[in-house]
């Protein structure tokens, strides 16, 4: 959306550090929910996974979080979750994920972005560690968890140089009761808002514009949106498409994709410029932000 000189930057978020023509943003996912880490992508914003490693908790089991429902696994089917988190008071994993971050602003990098920092749902943690310490803290048991994650966020901040920003579940209304996530407060110390959107495909798309327009206007700080863009059809490239005019007419820093790889991110640009009739509906309905996006793709693609 243009406020007065101001545009929306377009995107990618990749499991590769390599940057793509016709793209503004590049985010790399250093560290992933697997429990792999690798080195710092220069010049792009690095993507940190904080309490979620697979590959940690199979090593050591005790150091996932617990509920009275048994531990925050993809196999405890008594919870929807889609990851294996670990205890976010557990000081040795935390010191090692700081640790981490420390060493990606060692180099010439963009920024940190962290993700899945937070509790896994608002069932958890219950570990003696954690009992002990909400019941020395005072407060109640959201308070206190929230309290908890924007603490590890602040000490996160102190080791970043470039941009921080952290991602979120995008539940625009619970996540401090479910999560631990405070708006308000983590607005204190990140420069953006990173909301993913991810789907299959945006064949059904008026939740997205929602949840944006929500996000927009909650969050005290700029928002970034991301959409799924990986193993694309033409019927849902175009939807994608589509679906990102919608978005980019509302007040963002930027809109981001989430590709495979580079040659998944170069189609999503040639289906677009090559498409006249995708272009002619962005000028029919007006969509002016969107069409500065695909004009400048035709210098390239």
């Amino acid at each position: 959306m243009r406020a007065g000189d101001k545009t929306v930057k377009i995107g990618l978020v990749t499991y590769t550090p390599e940057k793509v023509e016709g793209f503004d943003l590049h985010v790399y996912y250093s560290k992933s929910a697997d429990g792999q880490t690798h080195p710092s992508a220069g010049g792009m914003q690095n993507d940190v996974t904080c309490f979620c490693d697979a590959s940690a908790i199979r090593e050591d089991p005790s150091i996932a979080a617990i509920s009275k429902k048994g531990p925050a696994l993809r196999k405890n089917r008594r919870f929807n979750l889609p990851f294996d988190y670990v205890c976010p008071t557990n000081n040795q994993y935390q010191s090692k994920v700081l640790e981490y971050i420390k060493t990606l602003n060692r180099e010439r990098i963009k920024g940190v972005t962290l993700n899945l920092y937070h509790f896994p749902e608002e069932e958890f943690c219950v570990c003696p560690r954690c009992v002990s310490l909400w019941q020395q803290s005072g407060l109640n048991w959201t308070n206190w968890r929230a309290k908890t994650i924007t603490g590890f966020i602040e000490e996160a901040r102190k080791m970043v140089n470039g941009e921080f920003a952290v991602e979120m579940f995008p539940d625009p209304l619970l996540a401090r009761e479910r999560f631990g996530i405070d708006f308000e407060q983590i607005a204190n110390f990140v420069d953006y808002f990173h909301v993913p959107l991810s789907s299959r495909d945006y064949l059904t798309n008026y939740w997205v514009d929602l949840l944006t327009r929500d996000f927009v206007k909650i969050l005290k700080k700029p928002v970034v949106v991301e959409l799924s863009a990986e193993m694309l059809s033409d019927e849902k490239t175009e939807a994608l498409l589509k679906t990102m005019a919608y978005v980019s007419r509302h007040d963002l820093k930027g809109l981001l994709l989430l590709v495979h790889d580079s040659e998944n991110a170069r189609q999503v640009c040639r289906y677009a410029v090559r498409n006249r009739e995708f272009r002619d509906w962005l000028e029919k309905f007006g969509f002016e932000e969107m069409s500065r996006i695909v004009n400048y793709w035709t210098t390239l693609y």
